[in-house]
């Protein structure tokens, strides 16, 4: 008998420990905890390259987009002066000539988001290498504050001021913040 509430006793302490033991594990974690919060396209926007994108998109569409819709207006046009032509055109190319025809119907109809697809894709192949150059500078600055997470600021209702940390980033890419996000990045009670 003595033996089995020796055994529960040493049980019950053994409970208490792995309860005390989780405990510390629990708390240990959640303190190693820290969240950041960043706006990135407030930081991209001030990237000096990215003020060159707009115009840059305007030469695409000018020398690029805009050619190539005249280029199949007139292949169009070509083509359906041939097809029309019969007494001219031999029937196989006539043939030919209608297979093509509703593609570049359906390119001259739907050119405006033809173009507009075009242009999103570029201007994503413009601004690709500046976001990742702002990744990059949030993640070595997520390492020196000891932050775990960064989250985007627009996924939060609610946040601490201090964990913003569009000061740190854009120190640490070298610009120059407008008062307004100056402001905005200040902790609560120094405004």
């Amino acid at each position: 008998m003595r033996e089995k509430e020796r055994k529960n006793t040493v049980m019950k302490k053994l409970q208490v420990l792995a309860i005390v033991v989780v405990i510390l594990i629990t708390s240990n974690a959640m303190a190693q905890t820290k969240f950041g919060y960043i706006r990135v396209d407030d930081v991209v926007a001030l990237m000096p390259a990215t003020a060159k994108i707009d115009s840059l998109l305007e030469l695409y569409q000018r020398d690029t987009i805009q050619p190539e819709y005249s280029s199949i207006v007139e292949q169009y046009q070509f083509n359906d002066s041939l097809y029309r032509d019969s007494l001219k055109t031999p029937k196989s190319v006539r043939d030919e000539i209608a297979k093509k025809l509703p593609g570049l119907i359906y390119q001259i109809q739907n050119w405006q988001q033809i173009s507009q697809q075009a242009l999103e894709a570029k201007q994503n192949q413009l601004l690709s290498p500046i976001y990742n150059e702002v990744y990059t500078a949030i993640r070595a600055v997520a390492k020196e504050k000891g932050y775990t997470h960064v989250l985007n600021k627009e996924a939060f209702l609610v946040a601490p001021e201090g964990d913003d940390m569009i000061v740190a980033v854009a120190t640490k890419l070298k610009l120059k913040l407008p008062p307004q996000l100056q402001q905005a990045a200040k902790p609560a009670g120094v405004r």
